[in-house]
């Protein structure tokens, strides 16, 4: 078919319904389902298991294998941008990563601790592939939209990730909690066992299936003539080694960066690591409980998180973005000191809930604060491009401080207080940036 013009709609449709497509992945796979199913495993023995010639608490193990994919993605992303801008095969890319993502979705249906290496593996796959196809899925907002457009598109995709991602996970939780329904047999413990594992299946299919509407739209891009040479392969460290040289010339944007990178490994660290927590933290009546409550306190976050998009959004507006930060980096050094007392159900609710509501909320005003900072210039994308390594980078700091933690003392409460001094830090670095520059 013909290509579609920029900002046609139909082609602004399926760019944000990519986000239907994958959003499934974070919520089912990296916050709900399977944090539950991987501590199950571990149901009738030691939280410990000899790996990698090591012995290794099953959370720390999981959360180094997750920076260790971070770490891939990080270092890759710059370098498969820059060629497939290039090349004018984004698609392609984002395809190939796309489906790297899914497929490894569906082989975590094989994870088991007999098959523990190469679970671990698809877990890994899983991680690279979804966060490597975001780099080229955000890279075409500027070409299929005009800069009016790109905010409620942008809006849009996000809206239809999070409808997409609760559906499923609905379905997916009636698999787990009426396993008879879907002709899923076994006794309770196995059956739902079962259903956990038929639900990373129907991640990855639904992953693949969903995203064709994207494929067939999107521009393939636009090629250069000539081979991909070693100028072209590292075009994009080239790019951000000159942001960070801006950098230095701008000490607003700087500040204000570190304290991002340091908040940022505390942020995406909890959220990453909160099911594993729960599993293990709180003094849950039975495994049912257990795992229906787990997933109940996973959908309270996502929704309670919209409404805290929106407080922030507003506090901003008459407050500031700065001081707005500041104030939730403070509620959320409360929420780490207060995750150390958690014990029982309850708890854990409520603690669902506050982190909900400063959850979504720091995320945005965190990515439209340094946008509001950026210097004068057309060449955004490489500050952008600059912005996500550096949270890439700091989740892996972040998983790799709670891991070892977590190791060491065989508790994830001293973990997560120890991370709320990110967020003490965070604090420190924002009130140094000047407050007339929000």
């Amino acid at each position: 078919m013909a290509q579609l013009p920029k900002g046609d709609q139909k082609l602004l449709n399926a760019w944000a319904f990519y986000d239907w497509a994958n959003s499934v992945y974070p919520l089912v796979i990296s916050s709900a389902i399977f944090p539950i199913f991987y501590d199950a495993l571990f149901t009738d023995r030691s939280h410990y298991i000899h790996v990698f010639g090591t012995e290794f608490k099953n959370s720390a193990l999981i959360s180094f294998t997750t920076a260790a994919a971070f770490m891939v993605v990080a270092l890759m992303s710059p370098l498969l941008s820059g060629i497939a801008d290039y090349m004018g095969n984004k698609k392609n890319f984002m395809r190939f990563f796309c489906y790297l993502g899914a497929l490894s979705c569906i082989g975590l249906n094989w994870f088991s601790l007999q098959n523990l290496y190469v679970g671990l593996l698809f877990y890994f796959f899983g991680l690279i592939g979804f966060w490597s196809s975001l780099v080229f899925y955000n890279s075409y907002l500027p070409d299929i939209a005009f800069v009016e457009q790109q905010d409620r598109v942008s809006a849009k995709g996000y809206s239809l990730g999070y409808l997409g991602s609760v559906l499923l996970l609905i379905v997916n939780l009636a698999m787990v909690m009426k396993p008879d329904l879907f002709c899923i047999t076994g006794t309770s413990g196995e059956a739902a066992m079962k259903a956990m594992r038929y639900s990373f299946i129907t991640v990855g299919i639904w992953w693949i299936v969903f995203s064709q509407y994207t494929y067939f739209y999107l521009p393939k891009g636009n090629s250069h003539a000539g081979k991909v040479s070693r100028d072209v392969i590292f075009n994009g460290f080239k790019e951000l080694k000159n942001v960070w040289k801006l950098l230095g010339e701008n000490r607003k944007l700087k500040r204000y960066l570190s304290s991002f990178f340091v908040f940022s490994m505390a942020v995406q660290t909890v959220m990453l690591i909160a099911t594993y927590f729960g599993v293990q933290e709180v003094q849950w009546a039975s495994k049912e409980q257990s795992t229906i409550g787990l997933i109940i306190c996973i959908l309270l976050i996502q929704l309670v998180a919209v409404l805290g998009a929106v407080m922030t959004s507003r506090a901003s507006e008459k407050y500031g973005n700065l001081p707005t930060l500041i104030v939730i980096n403070g509620f959320w050094i409360l929420l780490c000191i207060g995750a150390y007392f958690i014990t029982l159900p309850i708890h854990f609710y409520v603690m669902a809930a506050l982190v909900g509501l400063v959850m979504g909320g720091i995320q945005a005003l965190s990515r439209s604060t340094y946008s509001k900072l950026l210097p004068e210039t057309e060449d955004t994308a490489s500050f952008f491009s600059f912005y996500d390594v550096t949270e890439k980078l700091a989740i892996v700091i972040g998983m790799c401080v709670y891991g070892l933690i977590d190791q060491l003392t065989g508790s994830p409460r001293f973990a997560i207080v120890f991370l709320g001094l990110f967020f003490v830090i965070g604090v420190v670095l924002l009130r140094r940036v000047d407050q007339k520059s929000n």
